[in-house]
């Protein structure tokens, strides 16, 4: 006798809402646990913050241009729908990155902007820091450890572990730049637990770096292609969220895009089980007996309000920073040499509207023509939003005259891209962790009703993916636990 489907709805299509379908179609198959599976995306395109804009030659990303390679949750989807033979490294060049301080741009130790701190020696050689700064730096292997189990912020921890200048000139613009955010609010277990980690277990942060590169070098190769730090796709990341959009369909689930879930309402068919009602702005009600909300948390709170006020406030809570970004290309011959590496990043003790340049066209391969630079910029972030009230031309203005006092580039672009992103970037404040904690209780009466997405357990591209593949796994057990 053949088992009724049981339904899930998954309400956002950006990469943590594709990623969960994705997850819940192919366990669901290999358990031979019959599921029904929509998901709903209010605009008309899938991705969320994926967006590739392919013009002639150019591939130019609206928003993520890539992800981290050491985190293996996108290169393993990447894996699973085939489009492995597309990932691309970085192009291979003797200088990488490079942080402004004091006007002046300075080559960024590579084994910093890993973000798995395993190298000390480059950033002795960088002269980002005088030798006192150093000297500061050092004292880490002599302080304790601190056991109190307290949140800290990421400048907090970084100030008291490396001093004042090691911080606002390495840490903080490294760190906080990743969430467009400030490290005096970021909180580091949520961020950056790996620090946090080191110096637990190792009394050091220095120690800890030393006892992981050990580790390192005693690793076995592992005999796969060798990947950059960062990856993309060739074509652009868009071709991630088109195959796995594709995929879905192929197996059976339904993609709505440009429509939305106005509200949801609750109904208990027998102790400790629930049908959740979907109503949507097309007129139509949708029945679900398991629900995942992926969308952004304070579009997440509305839906669950007549539920949970407690799980709404939790999530109206977590704060988003507005961000933009501005892509500039130039003929190749009118900028000469005057760009290295791969781009800058700005500290905030600089003063400055731009977060940091991206040299994409020199960084990636297939991004350009051979005739062509193409430049990317950041504006925005928390305590620099003010920026974004202005209009494209204000912004493209801003940019230019970054720039040419930055990097002396002052030639015309003969193409401009302006990207906003209102509300885009979750920001992981001090108590984070906790929050989340107390998100967790207010939701757990509500069986099968899920969320995932970057506002919660990670905002990178992998992060994403795996948040969603656990969540999928666990509407899974739950719908499996209801089987007579």
């Amino acid at each position: 006798m053949a088992r009724t489907p049981k339904s899930v709805v998954i309400i956002g299509g950006g990469i943590s809402g594709l990623s969960t379908a994705f997850s819940l179609v192919e366990q669901a198959q290999s358990a031979d646990f019959p599921v029904t599976c929509m998901v709903l995306e209010a605009s008309p395109a899938w991705g969320g913050k994926i967006v590739t804009h392919r013009v002639g030659q150019l591939v130019m990303e609206a928003g993520p241009d890539s992800f981290l390679s050491q985190k293996p949750w996108a290169l393993d989807l990447c894996r699973r729908v085939g489009l492995t033979d597309q990932l691309i490294n970085t192009n291979p060049t003797p200088k990488k990155a490079s942080v402004l301080c004091d006007g002046r741009l300075h080559e960024l130790p590579e084994g910093l902007v890993t973000f798995t701190p395993t190298q000390l020696g480059p950033l002795f050689r960088s002269g980002l820091l005088s030798w006192i700064d150093l000297a500061r730096m050092g004292c880490d292997v002599l302080i304790p450890p601190k056991r109190s189990g307290e949140d800290e912020s990421l400048a907090g921890f970084f100030r008291r572990r490396f001093g004042q200048r090691a911080t606002e000139r390495v840490m903080e613009p490294l760190m906080a730049g990743i969430y467009a955010g400030d490290a005096e609010h970021m909180s580091l277990r949520a961020t950056f637990p790996k620090f946090y980690e080191l110096e637990q277990t190792h009394g050091s942060v220095i120690r800890g770096m030393m006892a992981a590169r050990r580790a390192r070098a005693q690793q076995r190769p592992s005999g796969n292609a060798p990947r950059t730090m960062f990856v993309t796709l060739r074509n652009g990341l868009s071709d991630l969220v088109t195959v796995v959009a594709g995929h879905l369909v192929k197996a059976g689930a339904v993609l709505k895009a440009g429509v939305q879930a106005e509200s949801m309402r609750v109904r208990s068919h027998k102790p400790g089980r629930w049908t959740y009602d979907i109503l949507c702005t097309d007129g139509t009600t949708l029945a679900a007996e398991a629900v995942v909300l992926a969308t952004p948390a304070y579009i997440s709170a509305d839906l669950v309000r007549p539920l949970s006020p407690v799980a709404a406030g939790v999530m109206d809570s977590i704060p988003y920073a507005s961000t933009a970004t501005i892509s500039l290309v130039y003929r190749a011959a009118e900028v000469g040499n005057r760009l290295e590496g791969f781009g800058f990043i700005v500290p905030r003790a600089e003063g400055r509207n731009l977060i940091a340049a991206t040299w994409t066209s020199q960084k990636w391969p297939y991004r350009a023509s051979d005739q062509d630079v193409s430049v990317r910029c950041y504006l925005g972030g928390v305590g620099r939003e003010a920026i974004l009230d202005h209009d494209d031309q204000h912004l493209v203005h801003c940019v230019r005259s970054e720039l040419a006092s930055i990097v002396d580039l002052h030639a015309e672009p003969h193409y401009v891209e302006v990207n906003r992103w209102h509300r885009a970037m979750p920001q992981y404040t001090i108590g984070h962790l906790d929050r989340l904690a107390q998100l967790d209780d207010a939701l757990s009466r509500f069986g099968g009703l899920l969320i995932t997405g970057a506002g919660y357990r990670g905002v990178g591209i992998p992060d994403c993916i795996r948040d969603g593949t656990d969540i999928a796994t666990k509407a899974l057990r739950y719908l499996q636990s209801a089987q007579p």
